[in-house]
């Protein structure tokens, strides 16, 4: 029979995350640190601590989420076999990404693998009967997610027979940024339920893991790592503390925080613009164009899990202490006329319901990233064509690389064709919707007017030839 050797004392910091019972365990770290590996580890030690069932079996199931499929194959699923290899230990299913693991004695393990950019994958997932799950760098994975999984562990197996040993949830991540719910739960709230397991800096005495780092000649992993990288970077992947570094390739990188970021006010007696992102993170947008043609960025307003009745409540209160007497035109995603499944009414007959005559932006991705860009690389009287508030903290970040082309994983420099949706993409739409009604049809006209000329240019040289 093939055993599975695993050694804590190189990671003292796991083995106290292993020891704890709570509900809730966050395990975070620097790049190298051992993280996944202590979660697959997990996973293996409390299934065996499982109760033995009626027939002698140890039973229990897990579901093991990371945010996109590349990144559950290329990563999570990798780490999880090196340490259970399928040939030695059960079933691998590609196909549906579920492994059952029966290659210990009287232990048998389910672990469904669950990517949440797989719509099919999540429906599963939030139907599960599970006895734990594992978040794979959490710090990517949407709030509503991690809070649906509470509810679907400690019910594999059943109480009838004989209910759960132990559950809960393990999550392993690099620091996210200090607005993160992470942070805000782990470090702000610290529920009795939760404890929060920190590793300390890669490049300190008490460093964890580092005899299995290979050096590059001279250089440790991490010296070798903080080589010509930004503080931000090393603060984050190599000490572990909380900050806020891009992964991606930014959508704006004309976008300059000093330049763009003003504190500005309301203009009394100009129409507000709000734009309208849906879904259960919804993000709400204000802006008003100046007498002068800036586009002033005034303020967002986002959420996490919550429905459109419920959130615009929060936007006309929102506006009443804050922009009354203003009137409002407002902007929001063309989605926004599809039935919801529960009450049959749109997200547009809601906001309609409410004295809120919301119109539909445009859809198209290439004019609605246009639309922000044309101001934001316009300069007017010698003065930035966007300006934003220093309260607008989510579309601040995205601005700054938090809205991005996420890079994909492979050997060369590559990323994907489409924004990332995280966190960022959500007020971020809500702009876009509005910029496509502001811009959209004099940048419309442009590509028309493009288009027209590459056409009779074409036509001239046909012309030419022929003659």
């Amino acid at each position: 029979m093939i055993e599975i050797h695993y050694d804590y004392a190189d990671v003292p910091t796991i083995k106290r995350f292993a020891l704890s019972d709570k509900f809730i365990r966050g395990l975070m770290g620097p790049f190298g640190s051992g993280k996944s590996s202590g979660c697959v580890i997990e996973i293996v030690r409390r299934a065996h601590q499982q109760a033995v069932g009626k027939d002698g079996i140890r039973r229990s199931r897990w579901a093991v989420i990371r945010n996109t499929y590349p990144q559950l194959r290329d990563t999570t699923i990798k780490t999880f076999h090196t340490w259970v290899p399928p040939k030695f230990f059960g079933n691998w299913k590609e196909q549906s990404h579920d492994f059952l693991i029966t290659g210990f004695k009287d232990v048998e393990i389910e672990v469904m693998f669950r990517a949440l950019d797989r719509p099919e994958q999540v429906s599963n997932l939030l139907s599960l009967e599970l006895t734990g799950a594992w978040i794979n760098e959490a710090r990517e994975v949407p709030k509503i997610i991690f809070e649906a999984l509470q509810g679907r562990v400690n019910r594999y197996p059943a109480v009838m027979d004989g209910g759960c040993t132990w559950s809960g949830i393990v999550m392993d991540t690099n620091p996210p940024d200090a607005d993160s719910w992470w942070y805000k739960m782990f470090e702000e709230k610290c529920p009795e339920n939760a404890e929060l397991f920190k590793q300390p800096s890669g490049v300190c005495a008490q460093a964890e893991n580092t005899t299995h780092l290979q050096k590059v000649g001279r250089l440790s992993y991490y010296e070798n790592l903080m080589l010509g990288k930004d503080p931000e970077f090393v603060k984050v992947y190599v000490h572990g503390e909380y900050g806020f570094v891009i992964d991606g390739k930014p959508i704006y990188p004309e976008y300059s925080d000093q330049v763009h970021c003003q504190e500005i006010q309301p203009i009394l007696g100009l129409s507000i613009h709000r734009g309208w992102d849906f879904g259960l993170t919804p993000a709400c947008v204000y802006t008003q164009i100046s007498p002068t043609g800036q586009w002033l960025i005034l303020d967002e307003l986002v959420a996490d899990d919550m429905g459109i009745d419920r959130f615009s409540d929060q936007a006309i209160l929102h506006a009443n202490q804050y922009y009354k007497g203003f009137q409002f035109e407002d902007y929001g995603d063309p989605a926004g006329v599809q039935r919801a499944q529960t009450d049959e009414k749109t997200c547009f007959q809601i906001l309609q319901s409410k004295n809120i005559q919301i119109q539909p932006g445009e859809q198209d991705l290439t004019l609605r990233m246009e639309s922000v860009k044309k101001p934001l690389n316009s300069l007017i009287n010698g003065k930035p064509g966007l300006v934003i508030s220093p309260k607008c903290r989510e579309l601040r970040k995205g601005f700054q690389g938090g809205y991005q082309f996420r890079r994909l994983q492979t050997s060369q420099e590559r990323y994907t064709e489409v924004p990332d949706k995280n966190q960022y993409s959500h007020p971020h739409d809500a702009l876009q919707y509005i910029g496509t009604r502001l811009f959209g049809p004099s940048l419309r006209l442009q590509q028309e007017h493009v288009s027209h000329q590459r056409y009779k240019r074409r036509h001239e040289t046909r012309s030419w030839k022929t003659a």
